[in-house]
């Protein structure tokens, strides 16, 4: 059975940096894909970054872009979300998610609805 536990949030001041981790067994990693998403009080899910097929580059929302950077253990079955220059907008419960299993060539990867094994989330709250 596939389990995924993110870890690694907590409280940071504006400009600081967080490292969030994402364990995930029971899978094959060659047939399922990692997401990162997030979720503020009242707005609705939102796709963070997430790792496509090989050969493609990491998807990020605009929001991210060049603050955050997904990566992967050798093994493949740990996941980070090293985040930095954060701002109290990037506040929210940060949740790991996992696609498949599927042989189709992903290239892109940021929406919710196509991720079928949650994490239980971890809050990251930037605030001074």
């Amino acid at each position: 059975q596939l389990h995924v536990v993110e870890s690694g949030g907590g409280l940071v001041q504006p400009g600081g940096s967080l490292r969030l981790s994402c364990a995930v067994s029971g899978f094959n990693p060659d047939y399922y894909f990692i997401g990162w998403f997030r979720q503020a009080p009242g707005k609705e899910r939102e796709g963070v970054a997430c790792i496509p097929s090989n050969d493609y580059s990491p998807n990020y929302a605009d929001s991210v872009w060049g603050r955050f950077t997904i990566s992967t253990n050798n093994a493949k079955n740990t996941f980070y979300l090293e985040m930095n220059s954060l701002k109290p907008e990037d506040t929210a419960v940060y949740y790991c998610a996992v696609m498949g299993p599927t042989i189709r060539v992903v290239t892109m990867c940021l929406g919710a609805h196509e991720y079928n094994y949650w994490g239980q989330g971890t809050q990251v709250t930037v605030s001074s």
